[in-house]
């Protein structure tokens, strides 16, 4: 095996269901402290995958193995050392959060001392001690979401498996379970399923994208907005009056490949310069601007946008 770093490993993970392919051969692997951003619209594919990798759910073809451990082979192995929370954080909502880790324990075979600790532990990191004994039905979405992660990281797992951690959160408690995530991604390997892409600029070190149930990219954040035609295009805006020659002066630079207009109102416009080569340009804008004489009230140059990538990449698919 190459190295116990490499805890989460993916060959050729396949799930058909009678003659619709819903994940279609994907492989990758997780080193350990990665935050890893399992990223698609919805229907792509990404909570059977989800399914397959913590053994809910048989592979047609390939595996996934964790911690060297198959899935098919060793479910109960793999389980071990999984932590899950499902989309939709299912609940047994009759039951208070004290009863349903002791349930849960017990199902992972803690007991005495030792379950007293992990119970404890779990209310403490994910802050819900005041909640743990009012009936799961009476707490709020976000409340409940806790829980769910209560259950997830209980048994100290090394990998934790995360269906939409944070959908249908107001922003305080986003922010919250955001926060909680990166204390715990140090040691551990966090795979979150998301649509969302401020989660993805939020917490994840890595993200792979998935349409149609393919890999389609996976790279960094940094990596993904690169790839966004706004990168390191340039916002500027100024008055009517200038506007004319202040384009003049920008598009006979040659590495700006075009300026194009955005808005006008209220005597200003806004334009975009766009890179030939998704190169800086802005030092190279602001001194022909600077040369011509022409006072900008704001410039700013583009990191690029996620939302424009990802619509790109998963509908090309």
């Amino acid at each position: 095996m190459q190295g116990m770093d490499l805890m989460l490993q993916i060959k050729g993970l396949t799930k058909k269901f009678g003659s619709f392919t819903a994940v279609d051969n994907i492989s990758f692997s997780v080193k350990r402290g990665e935050v890893v951003g399992f990223l698609g619209p919805n229907g792509a594919g990404k909570t059977t995958a989800m399914r397959m990798v913590t053994g809910f759910l048989m592979p047609t073809a390939g595996t996934a193995l964790v911690a060297g451990h198959d899935v098919t082979a060793s479910p109960l192995e793999v389980k071990r050392r999984i932590g899950y929370l499902p989309e939709g954080a299912p609940l047994y909502e009759d039951m208070t959060p004290l009863e349903l880790l002791g349930f849960v324990s017990d199902v992972r075979g803690l007991s005495g001392a030792t379950k007293r600790e992990a119970i404890g532990n779990a209310a403490s990191r994910i802050n819900i001690e005041h909640v743990m004994h009012q009936a799961i039905g009476t707490l709020s979405k976000g409340y409940k979401r806790r829980v769910g992660i209560a259950q997830a990281i209980l048994h100290d797992p090394e990998i934790l498996i995360l269906d939409e951690p944070t959908d249908g959160l107001d922003p305080n408690q986003k922010h919250e379970v955001r926060k909680l995530i990166n204390e715990m991604a140090k040691e551990k390997i966090i795979v979150i399923s998301t649509h969302l892409l401020d989660e993805v600029d939020t917490v994840c070190s890595r993200a792979i994208v998935i349409a149609q149930g393919k890999i389609v990219s996976d790279g960094t954040p940094g990596e993904l907005e690169a790839r966004s035609e706004l990168h390191n295009a340039v916002t500027f805006r100024l008055s009517v009056a200038q506007s004319d020659l202040a384009k003049a002066s920008i598009e006979a630079i040659s590495n700006v490949d075009r300026v194009v207009q955005k808005s006008a109102e209220n005597g200003l416009v806004t334009y975009i310069a766009y890179p030939s080569d998704s190169q800086s340009i802005i030092d190279e804008i602001s001194g022909a601007l600077k040369a011509a004489s022409i006072d900008v009230q704001e410039i700013q140059a583009e990191r690029g946008r996620l939302d424009e990538v990802f619509r790109r990449i998963t509908t090309a698919a």
